[in-house]
């Protein structure tokens, strides 16, 4: 019986070790493969990274659109884009921006209870290598004159 119960466990722990190297192989082969599509994974070139809106006064809104072109060899698909405030709103486009095809980000900033110099940074979330791409939106808020 010991000898039974000991042949099943030598045989597990080899039947493991086994199953490991296959596993490790494996996960190098998909590292390969993602250094691979790395190089034809799309790109997202910014007409301009940085918008100065000048100076507007409290309250006011602005609008910019960051245009873009996918210099890249497959689909550009935007999964997500967020500000770093409630006061700045992105969009995007929904559908995949073909290789050589243009694209634009348009961001709306809400100046209400907002003084001062601002600096809003917008990331971008995609397909590319890296992941995240940053632009940003700035000016300087102004007290409306009082007559």
């Amino acid at each position: 019986m010991k000898k039974l119960f000991l042949c099943t466990l030598v045989a597990g722990l080899l039947f493991t070790a086994c199953n490991q190297s296959s596993q490790s192989t494996t996960a190098a082969t998909v590292a390969d493969a993602g250094n691979v599509s790395a190089t034809n994974a799309p790109v997202m070139k910014f007409e301009k990274e940085t918008h100065d809106f000048g100076k507007i006064k409290e309250g006011d809104k602005v609008t910019y659109a960051f245009k873009f072109t996918n210099t890249g060899k497959s689909p550009l698909i935007i999964k997500d884009a967020v500000a770093t405030c409630g006061c700045t709103k992105p969009e995007w486009p929904k559908t995949p921006i073909q290789p050589g095809a243009d694209g634009e980000i348009k961001v709306t900033f809400n100046s209400a209870t907002k003084m001062g110099l601002q600096d809003k940074q917008i990331t971008v979330t995609a397909n590319t290598v890296p992941a995240q791409s940053m632009v940003h939106l700035i000016g300087e808020v102004t007290t409306p004159s009082t007559k």
